[in-house]
């Protein structure tokens, strides 16, 4: 994969950040505003334009933080559960638009007709152009039925990996991010900081990221100078976010949080 040497800043905003266990709150108002201790189902935007993700609650969170959805031109699906892709959210996107709304999945994904929407599938490891860059999906370690990935996205020069809801690396696909230098990792954090819970074959523990980040650092996937970014966390495995951000601090890494901006 080859990447672009434009070095402008990106930036990467955090619209959800909860696994599917919605707090009791959204359950009755569902435009309350950002909150540390409210997480929405799983989405980011990428520099205003790419959303990775549309969940039941994202519609909400673009718009309790302003954004322009006609600046939105792509949707890339990590996989089929509904609090990451809810048909009827991105056909509410794509109305009102000139151009059609372009939408990423997996190769073998069977996704319903919707106006003014492009469906793209992508096949592993194939690098996809994008405005200002390319993408590269990924295997990812989850419900193979929901067909999973991950992604690299490589915008302004800048490499950024999504690996939300999947658990350590499938080995072709550590074996493909090598010496990539990752400027900023995405990684799925469901589980707490604690051993012996029964997901590790499809989420990760902080106990496994205590494992992976060294090992990722070793290979050149990431380096001092990777943003780590902890995202996907199921609020009752895990302690307050005040709690959970100290741990992650002494990792190096950042407990992402729904309305959270990052530059890139």
């Amino acid at each position: 994969m080859k990447f672009s040497d434009k070095n402008n800043a990106i930036e990467l905003l955090f619209l959800g950040t909860c696994a599917c266990e919605f707090g009791e709150r959204l359950k009755t108002d569902l435009k309350c505003k950002f909150d540390k201790d409210v997480r929405r189902s799983s989405a980011m935007l990428i520099d205003g334009r790419f959303l990775v993700d549309c969940g039941v609650h994202t519609e909400e969170s673009l718009a309790i933080a302003g954004v322009d959805v006609l600046g939105i031109t792509d949707v890339f699906v990590t996989h089929l559960h509904m609090d990451h892709y809810n048909p009827d959210s991105i056909q509410s996107l794509a109305r009102g638009r000139s151009e059609p709304l372009r939408l990423w999945v997996r190769e073998g994904a069977e996704v319903p007709e919707l106006e003014n929407v492009r469906v793209m599938h992508m096949t592993l490891f194939e690098e996809y152009p994008i405005d200002g860059g390319s993408v590269v999906s990924i295997p990812a370690n989850h419900d193979p039925k929901a067909h999973p990935q991950h992604y690299i996205f490589d915008i302004g020069g800048k490499r950024i990996f999504y690996g939300c809801d999947g658990a350590w690396f499938v080995n072709e696909s550590f074996i493909f991010m090598r010496k990539m230098n990752l400027s900023a990792a995405v990684l799925d954090c469901t589980v707490g900081d604690y051993v012996g819970d029964f997901r590790l074959g499809e989420h990760n523990s902080i106990p496994m990221l205590r494992l992976m980040l060294p090992s990722m650092m070793n290979v050149g996937m990431i380096s001092k100078d990777t943003k780590i970014i902890f995202s996907h966390l199921a609020p009752s495995l895990h302690k307050s976010h005040e709690e959970t951000e100290r741990i992650a601090e002494g990792l190096g890494a950042t407990v992402a949080y729904d309305g959270m901006r990052v530059s890139i």
